[in-house]
């Protein structure tokens, strides 16, 4: 537990910065140069995520329970990772109505994304990892709608159509994972 929890402070502290110090990472962001914030950064993260990684799977080999999901919270998980990957599409296909609307759609699906699992999972390590995740979200979320009010930012949306190639690429991309990619990679089949 003490990897995961390390890798949740440094990814998610990296990730938090802007929440919590701006005026230092902008104040950074000027001493150093955009090449060697971006670096550390992405070291940080990459080095956070890889016990993340380490650490929720030794984690998982000595499972802690804490209480037991009924059946229905794995469909419902299911149910709601679907618009968890079609808001993470919506963040890579330009003007979607999604994004201007909701302005920062990744974490939106990051909370959708750690609220299924959470519901699904009652294991300690699932209550660490999902439920940071969530609390993390909703912080970022608050902040970031803070910041685009301060700075009066206005999102341009497009046509129709590109909430529905978003929602199309979501759906796609869902299906893959569901069924293929989450049982090889993470070894738990959400359908059997």
């Amino acid at each position: 537990m003490t990897l995961l929890i390390a890798g949740l402070l440094l990814f998610l502290g990296a990730h938090s910065v802007r929440i919590f110090a701006d005026d230092w990472r902008s104040a950074r962001l000027a001493q150093w140069g955009e090449g060697a914030w971006k670096g550390l950064y992405s070291l940080a993260s990459l080095a956070g995520l890889g016990l993340i990684i380490w650490g929720y799977g030794l984690a998982r080999a000595t499972p802690v329970d804490l209480w037991q999901p009924p059946v229905f919270t794995r469909h419902l998980a299911s149910l709601l990772t679907v618009p968890a990957f079609v808001l993470m599409a919506a963040v890579y296909v330009p003007g979607t109505r999604l994004k201007a609307r909701l302005g920062h759609p990744m974490v939106l699906a990051v909370k959708l994304w750690a609220l299924a699992h959470l519901l699904a999972n009652g294991r300690l390590a699932d209550v660490v990892l999902f439920g940071s995740f969530l609390v993390w979200a909703a912080f970022d979320f608050r902040a970031a709608r803070a910041r685009d009010r301060r700075d009066g930012v206005i999102r341009v949306s497009g046509p129709a159509s590109r909430d529905a190639l978003a929602i199309a690429i979501g759906i796609i991309a869902w299906a893959v994972f569901a069924v293929g990619l989450h049982g090889w990679l993470i070894g738990v089949r959400p359908f059997g």
